[in-house]
């Protein structure tokens, strides 16, 4: 059930020139949200902007009810939240998307991200290792070194942490899908999950389905509403017909699906 909440601002930390990290508190949507749930922001009390902007949840603390999400400046709204400040609150919305990522019964696990998808990755991470005691072996890929954050906390999360740059200028040069081939061909995993840019995922996609290994994507579709009233992210499913598609929306039927039912 999604709780619409004012939320307090108890920590804000700048990680990148653009890109913040907000600590919120909300104890209420953390009960309730799984990993791969986003939630909706609501930038200023004003009505400009008019649209909240989807957020991915990056991390929960479930004792003390704080949540923390990650985001990159890109736009108005994004800049108007940079410069909120600690001890003000957020009109919030969550937990949204009825797709999440499935943790049960896995015992070794490989998950990919790229750029600012690696950070609906972490909590996942985290639950996997805490939860369920499954084996993770991580990747995450970064277009050069001034990009690469959050090596720390995916270290504490993994049994095994791979990180790639385009340019080589940060660890492995290269792709992280790389990586994660050359790792299954040894030891093969019984769950891949990924998010993060586009071609990517359809790289993922098609290694999976080719491997018959399960795999789990989590979309990034421009959401306006958050709860799939504007039909804004839909995206086709992989069983439907040419000569009569059909659709799901991203926002609530995802943002997270089996690779095997999706046409991206």
């Amino acid at each position: 059930m999604k709780i619409n909440c004012k939320s307090e601002i108890v920590k804000i930390e700048q990680l990148k020139q653009d890109l913040y990290k907000f600590s919120i508190k909300a104890q209420e949507i953390v009960n309730q949200a799984k990993p791969g749930n986003f939630i909706e922001v609501k930038v200023q009390d004003s009505i400009e902007p008019l649209l909240r902007r989807p957020i991915s949840i990056f991390n929960m603390y479930e004792e003390t009810g704080v949540l923390e999400f990650i985001f990159q400046v890109k736009g108005k709204g994004t800049e108007i939240l940079a410069k909120r400040k600690e001890g003000e609150y957020l009109d919030i919305i969550g937990p949204l998307g009825y797709g999440t990522f499935d943790i049960e019964g896995h015992n070794k696990v490989a998950i990919i991200g790229g750029g600012i998808g690696t950070f609906p990755l972490y909590e996942l991470a985290k639950q996997l290792k805490n939860k369920t005691n499954t084996q993770v072996n991580t990747y995450i890929g970064f277009r050069n070194k001034d990009y690469v954050v959050l090596e720390k906390e995916f270290e504490n999360v993994s049994d095994k942490l791979t990180i790639t740059t385009d340019d080589g200028s940060y660890k492995i040069k290269g792709f992280a899908i790389e990586e994660l081939k050359k790792d299954i061909m040894e030891n093969k995993v019984d769950m891949i999950y990924a998010c993060g840019p586009l071609p990517m995922l359809k790289a993922i996609q098609a290694y999976s389905i080719e491997q018959g290994i399960p795999c789990q994507i989590s979309l990034e579709q421009k959401m306006a509403c958050g709860v799939g009233a504007c039909l804004g992210c839909a995206v086709k499913t992989a069983s439907s017909p040419k000569e009569n598609p059909e659709y799901l929306h991203v926002c609530k039927a995802g943002p997270v699906f089996y690779a095997k039912d999706v046409e991206i």
